[in-house]
Protein backbone atom coordinates (compact mmCIF):
# COMPACT_ATOMS: atom_id res chain seq x y z
CA UNK A 1 0.00 0.00 0.00
CA UNK A 2 1.75 3.12 -1.18
CA UNK A 3 2.85 6.21 0.71
CA UNK A 4 0.63 6.80 3.75
CA UNK A 5 -0.62 3.30 4.42
CA UNK A 6 2.60 1.78 3.16
CA UNK A 7 4.75 3.81 5.54
CA UNK A 8 2.53 2.72 8.37
CA UNK A 9 3.31 -0.90 7.62
CA UNK A 10 6.96 -0.25 8.29
CA UNK A 11 6.60 -0.30 12.05
CA UNK A 12 4.27 2.13 13.67
CA UNK A 13 2.04 0.61 16.27
CA UNK A 14 1.53 2.48 19.45
CA UNK A 15 -0.72 1.77 22.45
CA UNK A 16 -1.33 -1.43 24.22
CA UNK A 17 -3.26 -4.18 25.94
CA UNK A 18 -3.95 -7.83 25.74
CA UNK A 19 -6.68 -10.16 26.81
CA UNK A 20 -8.99 -10.14 29.75
CA UNK A 21 -11.62 -12.69 30.56
CA UNK A 22 -14.10 -13.24 27.76
CA UNK A 23 -17.47 -11.61 28.24
CA UNK A 24 -20.19 -14.18 28.61
CA UNK A 25 -22.38 -14.34 25.54
CA UNK A 26 -20.02 -12.14 23.54
CA UNK A 27 -18.10 -12.91 20.37
CA UNK A 28 -15.32 -15.54 20.56
CA UNK A 29 -12.56 -14.65 23.01
CA UNK A 30 -9.24 -13.43 21.73
CA UNK A 31 -5.99 -15.17 22.49
CA UNK A 32 -3.21 -13.36 24.34
CA UNK A 33 -0.36 -13.21 21.82
CA UNK A 34 3.25 -12.61 22.68
CA UNK A 35 4.44 -9.09 22.04
CA UNK A 36 5.71 -8.69 18.49
CA UNK A 37 9.33 -7.99 17.64
CA UNK A 38 9.13 -8.51 13.86
CA UNK A 39 6.42 -7.32 11.43
CA UNK A 40 4.78 -10.12 9.42
CA UNK A 41 5.92 -10.68 5.87
CA UNK A 42 3.68 -9.76 2.94
CA UNK A 43 3.62 -12.11 -0.04
CA UNK A 44 4.23 -10.63 -3.51
CA UNK A 45 0.66 -11.47 -4.52
CA UNK A 46 -0.77 -9.79 -1.42
CA UNK A 47 1.43 -6.75 -1.96
CA UNK A 48 0.20 -6.45 -5.54
CA UNK A 49 -3.42 -6.60 -4.37
CA UNK A 50 -2.74 -3.99 -1.69
CA UNK A 51 -1.00 -1.69 -4.15
CA UNK A 52 -3.86 -1.99 -6.64
CA UNK A 53 -6.46 -1.30 -3.94
CA UNK A 54 -4.57 1.72 -2.69
CA UNK A 55 -4.08 3.09 -6.21
CA UNK A 56 -7.86 2.88 -6.69
CA UNK A 57 -8.40 4.65 -3.36
CA UNK A 58 -6.14 7.51 -4.42
CA UNK A 59 -8.27 8.09 -7.51
CA UNK A 60 -11.62 7.72 -5.77
CA UNK A 61 -13.61 10.90 -5.15
CA UNK A 62 -14.12 12.23 -1.66
CA UNK A 63 -17.21 10.97 0.13
CA UNK A 64 -19.75 12.83 2.26
CA UNK A 65 -20.36 10.06 4.79
CA UNK A 66 -23.63 8.33 5.65
CA UNK A 67 -24.68 10.50 8.59
CA UNK A 68 -27.38 13.19 8.66
CA UNK A 69 -24.90 15.98 7.86
CA UNK A 70 -23.12 15.48 4.49
CA UNK A 71 -19.47 16.20 5.18
CA UNK A 72 -16.57 17.89 3.46
CA UNK A 73 -12.86 18.35 4.01
CA UNK A 74 -10.97 21.61 3.67
CA UNK A 75 -7.81 23.47 4.55
CA UNK A 76 -8.61 26.60 6.56
CA UNK A 77 -6.28 29.60 6.21
CA UNK A 78 -6.60 30.28 9.94
CA UNK A 79 -5.16 26.83 10.72
CA UNK A 80 -2.03 26.19 8.65
CA UNK A 81 -0.92 22.63 7.96
CA UNK A 82 -4.16 20.95 9.03
CA UNK A 83 -7.19 19.42 7.32
CA UNK A 84 -10.66 19.97 8.75
CA UNK A 85 -13.55 17.55 8.22
CA UNK A 86 -16.96 19.03 9.01
CA UNK A 87 -20.61 19.11 8.03
CA UNK A 88 -20.94 21.08 4.78
CA UNK A 89 -23.83 23.24 5.93
CA UNK A 90 -22.95 24.66 9.33
CA UNK A 91 -26.14 26.74 9.24
CA UNK A 92 -28.06 23.55 9.99
CA UNK A 93 -26.04 22.93 13.16
CA UNK A 94 -27.57 24.09 16.42
CA UNK A 95 -25.89 25.43 19.55
CA UNK A 96 -23.41 22.97 21.06
CA UNK A 97 -24.43 20.26 18.61
CA UNK A 98 -20.99 19.32 17.30
CA UNK A 99 -18.48 17.03 18.94
CA UNK A 100 -14.75 17.51 18.34
CA UNK A 101 -12.18 14.85 17.43
CA UNK A 102 -8.40 15.30 17.20
CA UNK A 103 -6.87 12.79 14.76
CA UNK A 104 -3.34 11.36 14.53
CA UNK A 105 -2.26 10.31 11.02
CA UNK A 106 -0.99 6.91 10.02
CA UNK A 107 2.83 6.85 9.91
CA UNK A 108 2.67 10.20 11.77
CA UNK A 109 2.76 11.55 8.22
CA UNK A 110 1.90 15.03 7.01
CA UNK A 111 -1.02 13.73 4.95
CA UNK A 112 -4.19 14.95 6.60
CA UNK A 113 -6.22 13.21 3.87
CA UNK A 114 -4.79 9.73 4.40
CA UNK A 115 -7.93 8.58 6.28
CA UNK A 116 -10.34 10.86 4.39
CA UNK A 117 -13.16 8.30 3.99
CA UNK A 118 -13.36 7.52 7.70
CA UNK A 119 -12.90 11.09 8.88
CA UNK A 120 -15.65 12.34 6.56
CA UNK A 121 -17.88 9.55 7.85
CA UNK A 122 -17.33 10.66 11.45
CA UNK A 123 -17.91 14.31 10.52
CA UNK A 124 -21.20 13.44 8.82
CA UNK A 125 -22.56 12.35 12.20
CA UNK A 126 -22.10 15.80 13.69
CA UNK A 127 -18.39 16.12 14.49
CA UNK A 128 -15.51 18.39 13.62
CA UNK A 129 -12.45 16.21 12.96
CA UNK A 130 -9.07 17.91 12.62
CA UNK A 131 -6.00 16.11 11.25
CA UNK A 132 -2.51 17.60 11.02
CA UNK A 133 -0.80 18.06 7.65
CA UNK A 134 -2.17 18.93 4.24
CA UNK A 135 -4.21 17.27 1.52
CA UNK A 136 -1.57 14.97 0.05
CA UNK A 137 -3.60 12.02 -1.23
CA UNK A 138 -6.79 11.67 -3.21
CA UNK A 139 -8.11 13.78 -6.08
CA UNK A 140 -6.56 17.21 -6.65
CA UNK A 141 -4.00 16.63 -3.93
CA UNK A 142 -0.38 17.71 -3.75
CA UNK A 143 1.79 14.59 -3.48
CA UNK A 144 4.29 14.39 -0.67
CA UNK A 145 7.91 13.95 -1.73
CA UNK A 146 9.07 10.34 -1.51
CA UNK A 147 10.81 9.48 1.78
CA UNK A 148 14.57 9.55 1.56
CA UNK A 149 16.15 6.21 2.43
CA UNK A 150 14.68 3.86 5.02
CA UNK A 151 14.93 6.07 8.11
CA UNK A 152 11.53 6.87 9.58
CA UNK A 153 10.66 10.46 10.42
CA UNK A 154 7.62 11.71 12.33
CA UNK A 155 6.35 14.53 10.13
CA UNK A 156 3.60 15.45 12.60
CA UNK A 157 3.41 15.48 16.39
CA UNK A 158 0.98 15.27 19.28
CA UNK A 159 1.33 19.04 19.54
CA UNK A 160 0.03 19.31 15.97
CA UNK A 161 -3.02 17.23 16.90
CA UNK A 162 -3.55 19.38 20.00
CA UNK A 163 -3.26 22.53 17.85
CA UNK A 164 -6.27 21.32 15.84
CA UNK A 165 -8.34 20.92 19.01
CA UNK A 166 -7.23 24.32 20.32
CA UNK A 167 -8.09 25.98 17.02
CA UNK A 168 -11.58 24.50 16.89
CA UNK A 169 -12.35 25.62 20.46
CA UNK A 170 -11.06 29.10 19.68
CA UNK A 171 -13.32 29.22 16.62
CA UNK A 172 -16.21 28.11 18.80
CA UNK A 173 -15.67 31.15 21.00
CA UNK A 174 -15.23 33.68 18.18
CA UNK A 175 -18.48 35.42 17.23
CA UNK A 176 -17.43 35.99 13.62
CA UNK A 177 -16.59 32.31 13.06
CA UNK A 178 -18.96 29.94 11.24
CA UNK A 179 -18.28 27.53 14.13
CA UNK A 180 -19.38 30.03 16.78
CA UNK A 181 -21.15 28.28 19.67
CA UNK A 182 -21.71 25.12 17.61
CA UNK A 183 -19.13 22.88 19.36
CA UNK A 184 -19.75 21.38 22.78
CA UNK A 185 -16.41 21.64 24.65
CA UNK A 186 -17.50 18.72 26.84
CA UNK A 187 -17.59 16.40 23.81
CA UNK A 188 -13.94 16.00 22.81
CA UNK A 189 -12.22 12.77 21.81
CA UNK A 190 -8.92 11.76 20.25
CA UNK A 191 -8.07 8.94 17.89
CA UNK A 192 -5.24 7.84 15.65
CA UNK A 193 -4.10 5.28 13.13
CA UNK A 194 -0.91 3.30 13.84
CA UNK A 195 1.83 5.84 14.71
CA UNK A 196 -0.93 8.44 15.04
CA UNK A 197 -2.33 6.39 17.89
CA UNK A 198 0.72 7.38 19.93
CA UNK A 199 -0.15 11.02 19.47
CA UNK A 200 -3.70 10.28 20.59
CA UNK A 201 -2.30 8.50 23.65
CA UNK A 202 -0.17 11.54 24.52
CA UNK A 203 -3.32 13.70 24.47
CA UNK A 204 -5.39 11.24 26.51
CA UNK A 205 -4.05 13.05 29.57
CA UNK A 206 -5.56 16.37 28.44
CA UNK A 207 -8.44 17.03 30.87
CA UNK A 208 -10.63 18.21 27.99
CA UNK A 209 -10.47 14.79 26.30
CA UNK A 210 -13.19 12.32 27.27
CA UNK A 211 -12.30 9.19 25.27
CA UNK A 212 -9.70 7.69 22.93
CA UNK A 213 -9.74 5.28 19.99
CA UNK A 214 -6.59 3.43 18.97
CA UNK A 215 -6.91 2.13 15.41
CA UNK A 216 -4.43 -0.49 14.26
CA UNK A 217 -2.14 0.78 16.98
CA UNK A 218 -0.39 -0.31 20.17
CA UNK A 219 2.59 0.62 22.32
CA UNK A 220 5.88 -1.07 21.54
CA UNK A 221 7.43 -3.15 24.35
CA UNK A 222 9.66 -1.09 26.62
CA UNK A 223 12.74 -3.04 25.50
CA UNK A 224 11.99 -2.63 21.80
CA UNK A 225 14.82 -0.99 19.86
CA UNK A 226 12.33 -0.12 17.13
CA UNK A 227 10.05 1.58 19.64
CA UNK A 228 12.94 3.52 21.14
CA UNK A 229 14.04 4.67 17.70
CA UNK A 230 10.56 5.76 16.65
CA UNK A 231 9.24 7.18 19.90
CA UNK A 232 12.49 8.69 21.17
CA UNK A 233 11.39 11.96 22.77
CA UNK A 234 7.74 11.19 23.52
CA UNK A 235 8.43 9.81 27.01
CA UNK A 236 5.82 7.10 26.64
CA UNK A 237 6.09 3.50 27.77
CA UNK A 238 3.84 0.65 28.77
CA UNK A 239 3.43 2.22 32.22
CA UNK A 240 1.71 5.16 30.51
CA UNK A 241 -1.28 2.90 30.00
CA UNK A 242 -1.74 2.71 33.77
CA UNK A 243 -2.29 6.48 33.87
CA UNK A 244 -5.28 6.45 31.51
CA UNK A 245 -8.38 8.00 33.06
CA UNK A 246 -10.80 7.79 30.12
CA UNK A 247 -12.49 4.90 28.24
CA UNK A 248 -10.45 3.32 25.44
CA UNK A 249 -11.41 1.43 22.29
CA UNK A 250 -8.85 -0.56 20.31
CA UNK A 251 -9.71 -1.44 16.71
CA UNK A 252 -7.24 -4.01 15.39
CA UNK A 253 -6.85 -5.83 12.09
CA UNK A 254 -6.07 -9.34 13.29
CA UNK A 255 -2.81 -11.33 13.36
CA UNK A 256 -1.56 -9.85 10.08
CA UNK A 257 -1.84 -6.36 11.57
CA UNK A 258 1.64 -5.41 12.82
CA UNK A 259 -0.12 -3.52 15.61
CA UNK A 260 -2.13 -6.54 16.73
CA UNK A 261 0.16 -8.13 19.30
CA UNK A 262 1.24 -4.81 20.80
CA UNK A 263 -2.35 -3.59 20.96
CA UNK A 264 -3.53 -6.80 22.60
CA UNK A 265 -0.75 -6.48 25.16
CA UNK A 266 -1.94 -2.94 25.88
CA UNK A 267 -5.44 -4.22 26.50
CA UNK A 268 -4.18 -6.74 29.05
CA UNK A 269 -2.39 -3.99 30.98
CA UNK A 270 -5.32 -1.57 31.30
CA UNK A 271 -7.39 -2.25 34.43
CA UNK A 272 -8.56 1.10 35.73
CA UNK A 273 -10.93 2.32 32.98
CA UNK A 274 -13.47 0.80 30.59
CA UNK A 275 -11.48 -0.71 27.72
CA UNK A 276 -12.59 -2.73 24.71
CA UNK A 277 -10.71 -4.35 21.85
CA UNK A 278 -12.47 -5.34 18.63
CA UNK A 279 -10.65 -7.31 15.97
CA UNK A 280 -11.44 -8.08 12.34
CA UNK A 281 -9.28 -9.44 9.53
CA UNK A 282 -8.48 -6.15 7.79
CA UNK A 283 -4.73 -6.26 8.51
CA UNK A 284 -2.69 -3.21 9.40
CA UNK A 285 -4.18 -1.10 6.62
CA UNK A 286 -7.52 -1.44 8.39
CA UNK A 287 -10.71 -0.37 6.67
CA UNK A 288 -9.51 3.10 5.74
CA UNK A 289 -9.73 2.62 1.97
CA UNK A 290 -13.15 0.98 2.11
CA UNK A 291 -16.26 3.05 1.33
CA UNK A 292 -16.97 5.42 4.22
CA UNK A 293 -14.23 3.74 6.24
CA UNK A 294 -15.98 0.37 6.38
CA UNK A 295 -16.89 -1.47 9.56
CA UNK A 296 -14.14 0.22 11.57
CA UNK A 297 -15.55 3.70 10.94
CA UNK A 298 -19.01 2.43 11.90
CA UNK A 299 -17.57 1.21 15.21
CA UNK A 300 -15.73 4.51 15.74
CA UNK A 301 -18.86 6.61 15.17
CA UNK A 302 -20.85 4.49 17.60
CA UNK A 303 -18.10 4.68 20.21
CA UNK A 304 -17.95 8.47 20.01
CA UNK A 305 -21.74 8.76 20.03
CA UNK A 306 -21.89 6.61 23.17
CA UNK A 307 -18.95 8.09 25.04
CA UNK A 308 -19.43 11.74 24.12
CA UNK A 309 -23.19 11.99 23.69
CA UNK A 310 -24.52 9.21 25.88
CA UNK A 311 -26.48 7.85 22.92
CA UNK A 312 -28.39 4.74 24.10
CA UNK A 313 -28.54 3.06 20.70
CA UNK A 314 -24.80 3.49 20.30
CA UNK A 315 -24.30 2.12 23.82
CA UNK A 316 -26.18 -1.07 22.87
CA UNK A 317 -23.65 -1.59 20.07
CA UNK A 318 -21.00 -2.21 22.75
CA UNK A 319 -22.82 -3.11 25.99
CA UNK A 320 -24.67 -6.30 26.89
CA UNK A 321 -24.18 -10.00 26.07
CA UNK A 322 -25.91 -9.53 22.72
CA UNK A 323 -24.41 -6.17 21.86
CA UNK A 324 -24.38 -5.23 18.18
CA UNK A 325 -20.68 -5.70 17.61
CA UNK A 326 -20.65 -8.81 19.83
CA UNK A 327 -23.01 -10.70 17.51
CA UNK A 328 -21.43 -9.41 14.30
CA UNK A 329 -19.36 -12.27 12.88
CA UNK A 330 -16.91 -9.86 11.33
CA UNK A 331 -15.60 -8.99 14.79
CA UNK A 332 -14.04 -10.69 17.80
CA UNK A 333 -14.49 -8.77 21.02
CA UNK A 334 -12.99 -8.43 24.52
CA UNK A 335 -13.91 -5.83 27.14
CA UNK A 336 -13.26 -4.91 30.77
CA UNK A 337 -14.79 -2.55 33.33
CA UNK A 338 -17.96 -2.13 31.30
CA UNK A 339 -21.42 -1.18 32.63
CA UNK A 340 -23.50 -3.81 34.43
CA UNK A 341 -25.55 -4.23 31.24
CA UNK A 342 -22.81 -6.42 29.83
Amino acid sequence: MNRVLGLTLVALVMSGAATAQSTAGAAPALSAPAVSRQPPQTSPAEKARNDAAYAAYLKAPDTEGTGPYPAMKEEDSSLPDHVVYRPKDLNKIGKGQLGLIGWGNGACSADGAGARFELAEIASHGYIVVAPGGIHSGPESTPLPPPGGQKFHMATSAEDVKAGIDWALAQNARTASPYFDKIDPAKIGVAGFSCGGVHALVLAGDPRVKTIIMQNSGMFPDDSKMGAALLGGLKLNKATLETLRIPVLYILGGPTDIAYENGMDDFRRIHQVPVMVVVNNAGHGGDFIKPNGGASAFAAVNWFDWQLRGDKQAERYFVGPDCGICVDREWKVERKNFPAGQ
